[in-house]
């Protein structure tokens, strides 16, 4: 028998319809059907080295190493549904529960518990155990349901961390890599997500105070299924398998890649799944705004973030010779240098190529010893920049925002004396470079500064942006959190001290806003242990603020009005998100005639609901009419002048409860009808159903493509 030579292959991802007349008493059985799919070049002998994951609750199917021929083959097989090469996705890379009206003793933290008794999984790059961050005083023992397992040597996992498992680099069928962290990233946004009080926390000795997560007195488990290569589609699969048998009951997942179709888009498969199971899924709507149609995570299952900033700056300024100064951010905060001035040097072409980023290598040969540098933001990265400048015996270095990042400035640990800022002073300093002979500049570290008037919850440039390629009716982001300069738990000290209470950083994502709303999520459901995901989800959206601190609408990287495609319904807001009074509630089983009216291929259906379906049976309804907590309508053809479209809200509020309708209209021809005006209810948990009209103004032409507006359900306690 011929045996294929695996140095060739990858791994790819088999769905499999399972046999209707057999049953599976147990996970070998489904494994010998798993591997029957397997050609016969997979020899008896190796084909536990060719199985990499085999799934039981995400999808009928396994991961697996093939060559391309064995694919070909394999895809042939009957009762295969797809053959896809994985494909390797990316990571979206305290004060911020004050800043979110979270304290000690009252409101929320008060009535949840702090999140007591709930579970929130992550699927990121591992954990550090030993951070303080994961100290368990306080925390009671899991709940009885939880089947998770620790797979740290020695003592690492307690009432705080109670799980952590990888599935990066299977050594064999029973063997992989151990948990830890080593990126940094995940151990940041669990401790984001549920980390204990640590006092006296900083980062380079700046932000100090008690770091803390949303969600102090919850469970933490960690699903290491990303590395520094990235985040295998296989690995992530197998965490989402693992956390919906072990019994979370949070999923955050601060992790994205291409927009592919649903049937092959793993995480939305994944999040299916554990929704069904009753567990909430928070990810990360991606880092490549601020252009619209950036999003990823866009599946109406998924609760999908974006990020804002907060109302606390690390704050450097720089000063020009003629002795105008600019405000900026850093984190690196140096004692020892003296603010004199410096010649100050911007190399924007050298050799004919552009150099103004200071990519490695592109200073070699320009003079700059003893100097401060100003380089352009772009895609290098910021600290790698600064490395460039120092290595060639720069003094100093001022970064400058490109119009995209707008006045969105990120704190860094920089290598060298550094500031990070917004485009308007680049621009000015650039005018002082070109009418200048002997342009100088130097930097004055402020440290860390509570901003009283703040224009935060501001949209962060990088915060992706819809509206929603693949289902046009479902408005995506959901909600936007705290992600901009956020200081979290770290593997390591960057002081290089022993000190665990400097192992802190200040990162930047919606992979930092993710875990945010997964706190809270938690927070939600330890005050609410019988509400669904959507209806937590509901809850946070429709209370969601739409006011920065200083009462304006919230802005973006321009500092004008954010769109709605980049705030979705607005910021999180966990104190009233407790007592939404009414909620928008669905069973999973409503998103099969939503698939239906978006897929016209049942067996592309099959594969992202593991089951077979019969639209023509089910009925499908358009995206817009799902019973979602807004409401997405298009009037792209001429033909189309009104939209009908129904929404049903459940009272969680008290028993006796009437409510009337409030719209805050669209602005441009489009009118808004409400029907009924009034919503009464009687008895807790009863629904009530209501129909929005759009009626488009014949022969009309609409100011901008888009327009936003709102109807609001008031009643005597709630909005």
């Amino acid at each position: 028998m011929a045996v294929a030579d695996t140095r060739s292959s990858s791994t790819y991802i088999i769905q499999v319809r399972k046999p209707t007349d057999k049953h599976f008493a147990n996970v070998e059985d489904i494994d010998s059907l798993y591997r029957s799919f397997l050609p016969t070049t997979a020899a008896s002998s190796n084909q536990e080295q060719r199985m990499v994951h085999s799934y039981q609750h995400v999808l009928s199917g396994f991961a697996a190493k093939l060559t391309a021929e064995e694919a070909k083959v394999v895809q042939e097989k009957d009762g295969v549904l797809q053959v896809h090469p994985e494909e390797v996705l990316s990571l979206h890379t305290t004060h911020t529960p004050d800043f979110l009206g979270l304290h000690q003793g009252v409101g929320l933290w008060k009535d949840s518990n702090f999140g007591k008794g709930v579970i929130i999984g992550l699927l990121d790059s591992g954990v550090f155990p030993d951070h303080p961050s994961f100290n368990d005083e306080g925390v009671p023992p899991p709940p009885a349901k939880w089947k998770g397992r620790c797979d740290f040597n020695g003592t690492s996992c307690n009432n705080k961390l109670i799980g952590a498992r990888s599935f990066i680099n299977p050594i064999n069928a029973t063997q992989a890599v151990p948990p830890y962290d080593d990126t940094g990233h995940g151990t940041h946004t669990s401790s984001t997500a549920a980390g204990a009080f640590v006092r006296d926390a900083s980062a380079l000795g700046n932000a100090k105070g008690t770091a803390v997560g949303l969600a102090p007195l919850a469970h933490l488990a960690m699903y290491k299924v990303c590395a520094d290569g990235g985040c295998p589609a296989s690995s992530i699969l197998a965490g989402f398998d693992a956390a919906i048998e072990d019994g979370v009951d949070v999923l955050s997942v601060s992790l994205g890649g291409k927009k592919p179709p649903l049937f092959q888009d793993w995480i939305a498969i994944g999040a299916l799944a554990a929704t069904q199971k009753g567990i909430l899924v928070s990810c990360s709507g991606g880092n490549t705004g601020p252009k619209h149609r950036t999003l990823s995570n866009e599946a109406p299952w998924i609760l999908t973030v974006g990020a804002s900033s907060i109302d606390r700056s690390i704050k450097a300024t720089a000063r020009l010779g003629n002795g105008l100064e600019f405000d900026g951010e850093t984190l690196y905060q140096p004692h020892d240098f003296h603010p004199t001035q410096l010649p100050l040097i911007y190399p924007e072409v050298f050799d004919g190529r552009d150099v103004q980023d200071c990519h490695y290598g592109s200073l070699a040969r320009l003079s700059v010893r003893g100097k401060v540098v100003l380089c352009d933001i772009k895609w290098i990265d910021p600290v790698g920049a600064g490395q460039e400048v120092k290595d060639n015996g720069g003094a100093a270095m001022i970064l400058v925002n490109g119009p995209a990042d707008g006045y969105t400035t990120i704190s860094d640990a920089h290598v060298l004396p550094a500031i990070a800022l917004n485009y308007a002073a680049g621009r000015e300093i650039k005018r002082y470079l070109n009418t200048t002979p002997a342009p100088t500049a130097t930097i004055l570290f402020k440290g860390t500064h509570i901003i009283g008037r703040s224009p935060a919850p501001a949209v962060a440039s990088f915060s992706s942006r819809g509206p929603n390629r693949l289902s046009p009716g479902i408005l995506k982001p959901d909600i936007i959190g705290p992600g901009l300069n956020i200081l979290a738990g770290w593997p390591y000290p960057l002081d290089n001290s022993t000190d665990m209470k400097h192992a802190f950083n200040v990162i930047s994502g919606t992979s930092m806003a993710c875990p945010h709303i997964s706190g809270v999520a938690a927070l939600l459901k330890s005050a609410h242990p019988d509400w669904s995901p959507v209806a937590i989800k509901s809850a946070i959206m429709t209370t969601a603020a739409t006011s920065n601190m200083e009462g304006r609408p919230i802005v973006d990287e321009t500092l004008h009005p954010a769109d709605i495609f980049a705030t979705g319904a607005g910021h999180i807001n966990p104190s009233k998100a407790v007592d939404p009074g009414l909620v928008y509630d669905d069973g999973p089983q409503d998103y099969i005639p939503y698939l239906c009216g978006l897929i016209s291929n049942e067996s592309q259906i099959e594969v992202i609901v593991k089951k077979k379906v019969n639209c023509s049976s089910i009925g499908s309804i358009p995206d817009y009419q799902l019973n979602y907590p807004s409401i997405t309508v298009s009037f792209h053809k001429p033909s189309v002048t009104n939209v009908s479209v129904t929404r049903t809200v459940k009272n969680v509020g008290p028993a006796k409860s009437r409510y009337q309708s409030v719209v805050d209209p669209i602005k441009g021809p489009v009118s808004i009808g409400v029907y009924p005006r009034e919503l009464v209810f009687t008895e807790a948990n009863q629904t009530a159903s209501y129909r929005v009209d759009f009626t488009r103004e014949v022969d009309s032409k609409a100011p901008s493509p888009y327009a936003q507006g709102a109807i609001t359900w008031v009643s005597a306690r709630h909005s």
